[in-house]
């Protein structure tokens, strides 16, 4: 089930919403919790078992943690982290180690290998970050453990953030688990209505209408493949990746809002960043930080010699890649993220800061450039396109409709009008407002209402309506 369809819009989330604001305030996380299972098991029945177990394990793991000392300590944090990344290898790598290796095999003379497929649950990566950041923060002494097997439960599965986030870390939402009631407010609620129609809005009438060209696009063979057409496909995907899954993530932190709890932000202007460094600091901001305090500082962060600090970084980003999905390609999109940061620090900072704003352009090129090598189904693939995109012939377009140009001028514009300081100031006032004055609210209402009103309509009348960070 995802947020962008007619069952979740017209009937799940309305019926939850009901019943949460009916109950009292004691039952409001028990309804939260099963509107969570359910809305997993909608997608995912056969792992929901397979999921609560790994729950039930890590919070005896994390107790008896708490409760021990020294070594006996360590091991038990040890004994979380294998369960839980051992969870995420098998069924998300255990595919593409047997399928390289049954290549390798077969390249030297040997017969393939055969096996069943392992099949990827939903949302695997995004819950078991989770998992592990409790750990983690527990054993740090961040946060004490919660008591309530219950409310551990909800802080893993609840259904806003469980899919594709934002990676919320325990820490960040520890005593909203418990108490909620600051947030229970009528300007909350209203101004997390409106952060989640945003967020309808830029999945379905922008995303989804450039998705459908980019497909078309990346569909098509090499040779097919004009310069000119190779870059538009680019381009759109560039779009739609972020559309959709910023969109997505305004999605969460709407829904999380209108129920009490507020979520990290995931995404601020992203290709109005001036290098690398500042993408992956607007980015996908929840996993950015997950990378730095989980692994980058446990490497040594910026503690260490240039050598190896450049060696970290290019680390981290090809983990990073893999964790996106096991593919080459993917792979070599963290390989070249992690380059153009290394980069960063040797030169390109300098030069950006001489050209000032015009910087966008160079760093905007790279990240579409990087687009291509995770769009693509094989790095062959990916390959293939850049070459389209670098020397194939410059021929005219062929036809596209008039929705697809003006969309993505519309994306292109709300992709890039932040780069003026006061238009992002305004922008992140508006979506941070704790407190609305009356003109703001009919403002907010009546631009919710009409951007729902579109948003449900399109679902309706389409039955193009993918989400890209499902399988991640």
């Amino acid at each position: 089930m995802v947020f962008s369809s007619t069952l979740f819009l017209l009937y799940f989330f309305p019926a939850f919403l009901l019943i949460y604001y009916l109950v009292p305030t004691r039952l409001k996380n028990g309804v939260a919790l099963t509107a969570s299972l359910l809305f997993y098991s909608w997608g995912g029945l056969n792992f929901l078992a397979l999921f609560v177990a790994s729950v039930v394990l890590n919070f005896i793991i994390i107790r008896l943690m708490d409760k021990a000392e020294g070594w006996q300590k360590r091991i038990y944090l040890i004994l979380s982290i294998i369960l839980n990344v051992g969870m995420l290898f098998y069924f998300k790598y255990t595919n593409f180690f047997l399928e390289n290796f049954s290549a390798v095999k077969t390249s030297l003379g040997g017969g393939a290998l055969t096996w069943e497929k392992v099949v990827l649950p939903i949302g695997i990566s995004f819950f078991t970050f989770e998992k592990l950041t409790y750990t983690i923060d527990v054993y740090r002494g961040v946060n004490r453990p919660l008591r309530s097997f219950w409310d551990f439960m909800l802080y893993i599965m609840l259904f806003p953030k469980m899919i594709a986030g934002p990676i919320v870390r325990f820490h960040e939402i520890a005593d909203q688990l418990i108490d909620r009631t600051a947030f229970d407010t009528i300007d909350h609620k209203l101004a997390g209505l409106f952060r989640f129609v945003i967020g309808l809005a830029k999945k379905t009438l922008i995303a989804n209408v450039l998705g459908q060209e980019a497909d078309r696009i990346f569909g098509l063979a090499p040779g097919e493949l004009s310069m000119p057409l190779a870059w538009l496909g680019a381009l759109a995907y560039t779009f739609q990746i972020y559309f959709d899954f910023s969109g997505y993530s305004d999605m969460a932190i709407g829904i999380g809002r209108m129920i009490g709890f507020q979520f990290p932000e995931n995404f601020n202007n992203p290709y109005i960043s001036r290098s690398i460094t500042e993408f992956w600091q607007r980015w996908h901001i929840t996993l950015g930080r997950w990378m730095r305090d989980y692994l980058y500082i446990p490497l040594g962060g910026n503690r260490v010699s240039t050598g190896r600090l450049y060696a970290n970084l290019w680390t981290v980003f090809i983990l990073s890649g893999f964790w996106h999905g096991a593919a080459w390609n993917f792979i070599a999109w963290g390989a070249f993220h992690g380059l153009f940061l290394v980069l960063d620090r040797l030169f390109l900072l300098r030069i950006y800061q001489r050209i000032g704003a015009l910087s966008i352009i160079p760093t905007f090129l790279i990240t579409v450039v990087g687009w291509v090598l995770f769009r693509a189904e094989t790095l062959t693939g990916a390959l293939d396109y850049l070459k389209q995109m670098f020397g194939g012939a410059i021929t005219s377009l062929p036809y596209f409709t008039r929705e697809f140009w003006f969309t993505l001028v519309l994306a292109t514009v709300f992709a890039f009008m932040a780069a003026l300081p006061r238009i992002e100031r305004w922008e992140l006032g508006t979506l941070a407002a704790t407190h609305l004055t009356l003109p703001r609210a009919m403002t907010l209402t009546l631009v919710t209402a009409v951007l729902l009103i579109l948003s449900v309509s399109y679902v309706i009348g389409n039955s193009f309506n993918p989400f890209i960070y499902f399988r991640f």
